[in-house]
């Protein structure tokens, strides 16, 4: 289940890691290059178990001159988004893939016009593993021909157009292209599509309809003689979005249990005022979450097991060393759930500038993926959004999970039967039921709540 928490007045969730921005030279290798001559640019392994990336922007566009380690466009996986960056100097001949596309590694993203010097120094360079790539390259006469047809169907046209014409049922081979080299456009297709009937007016279809089914989030609809007509539309899995269904599928696997408290913030309500009261730093915002952070792992040294991984394959366990505690995030882009590392050997003040480092990241997708691995427990911060308690999935391997609800003022009794208000905060903790018990846990949130509602033990504890 996706944990999320407020960010800048945005929903996001709570998953945090290190930040450094990754680049991947386009092309690994390039076999038998020519002194000169046109060669594909393949997309590289951009990560371990990455077999394909979505393409996000372009930063070159055909006919353009690129430097070497000059960025050539912008890819995501389901870890993280990564710039592809040129290993040497040419021009941009053809651009095969359009955003939004899905490129698997391996395939070729755009051809270049390698200059002679270049040709020579790659063909010396290139390792015998990377040249097993295979990329393709020939001779710029023979190029100008292959710009006229394409390998899949004889007609030259990016994969989104291809896409697009199989949408309406129409073969592409039979649209007479408008574009450069007899290419075909999506104002081409739609053309076709119009006279076969398939479809409505161009006036009444527009190029901003087309990207409802490429699929752009935003509702389209037509106004008929009955009133509005809402469209269905198909919407492709991309992204962050793919990395939360594996997640998700593999915990629905998992035997799961719940376990709920309910713990009083008022010390720690007192303590953050106290913290922002004193903050002379700009930059520094104290929040609940870095309290609740850095008392979890407190509570975490007493009991390790909840810091553990399970490897179903070999039945064993491993109990983590660090306390790399993930935040499940909901940004523009997705779920992500980024973790903070060693977080044993950090500061309050210290955790409350790494959240608020990869909160930036994560907002602006620039999240690698030394951020989102290694994650040893998860803490999904529901409450931020308003509810008062989530029942969480396991983020597997992790053991367990936990979804803090919204803080709320609610009347409670003392021994003498008078009624005062109070903070309080409900906690739910869901935990892999092969690995730990329901008294484990227990034991656990009795441990973690008094540090959440006697700080002082905190500090009397903390390392």
């Amino acid at each position: 289940m996706a944990s999320f928490s407020m960010v800048n007045d945005k929903l996001m969730d709570l998953n945090i890691p290190y930040s450094i921005k990754r680049s991947c030279f386009s092309s690994h290798a390039l076999l038998d290059l020519p002194a000169s001559g046109i060669v594909s640019i393949p997309l590289a392994q951009t990560g371990e178990g990455i077999a394909e990336c979505e393409l996000l922007k372009w930063f070159v566009k055909e006919g353009d001159q690129v430097e070497e380690f000059q960025p050539l466009c912008e890819v995501q996986s389901d870890k993280a988004t990564i710039e592809i960056t040129s290993r040497y100097k040419g021009t941009v001949s053809q651009i095969i893939y359009v955003p939004g596309d899905i490129v698997k590694v391996g395939e070729s993203l755009l051809k270049m016009v390698v200059e002679e010097s270049q040709g020579s120094n790659l063909t010396s360079n290139a390792p015998d593993d990377m040249k097993s790539m295979g990329a393709e390259v020939c001779d710029s006469s023979i190029q100008s021909s292959d710009l006229r047809h394409s390998n899949t169907g004889g007609v030259l046209a990016t994969p989104a157009v291809r896409n697009l014409a199989k949408q309406y049922g129409v073969d592409i081979n039979h649209i007479l292209g408008t574009g450069q080299d007899g290419r075909v456009l999506k104002e081409d297709v739609l053309t076709h599509a119009v006279q076969k009937g398939l479809c409505k007016e161009p006036s009444s279809l527009s190029v901003n309809s087309v990207e409802h089914f490429q699929g752009e989030e935003k509702y389209s609809h037509t106004l008929a003689a009955d009133g509005w007509q809402y469209e269905d539309k198909t919407v492709p899995i991309r992204g962050f979005q793919r990395a939360m269904i594996k997640s998700m599928t593999l915990a629905a696997k998992i035997p799961h249990f719940h376990y709920v408290e309910e713990i009083n913030c008022d010390a720690l309500v007192k303590l953050k005022a106290s913290f922002q009261e004193e903050n002379r730093d700009p930059e520094v915002k104290h929040t609940f979450l870095p309290f609740m952070i850095k008392t979890l792992s407190m509570a975490l040294s007493k009991y390790p097991l909840l810091n553990s991984c399970f490897n179903e394959e070999l039945q064993e366990i491993t109990v983590k060393g660090s306390h790399n505690i993930g935040i499940a995030m909901a940004t523009p882009h997705g779920l992500v759930v980024p973790n903070i590392k060693r977080v044993q050997l950090l500061s309050i003040l210290e955790i409350t500038k790494e959240l608020a480092r990869l909160q930036q990241l994560a907002l602006a997708n620039n999240l690698c993926p030394e951020d989102i691995s290694g994650g040893t427990i998860t803490l999904s911060n529901i409450g931020a959004i308003g509810g008062k308690f989530g029942s969480p999935l396991l983020n597997s391997p992790e053991v367990s999970i936990i979804a803090i609800g919204r803080l709320q003022k609610v009347p409670q009794f003392v021994d003498d039967e008078n009624v005062y208000p109070a903070s309080i905060m409900t906690v739910n903790i869901g935990a892999d039921h092969r690995v730990l018990d329901g008294a484990t846990v227990a034991r656990f949130c009795n441990e973690w709540k008094l540090y959440i509602e006697k700080p002082e033990q905190l500090m009397l504890h903390m390392k």
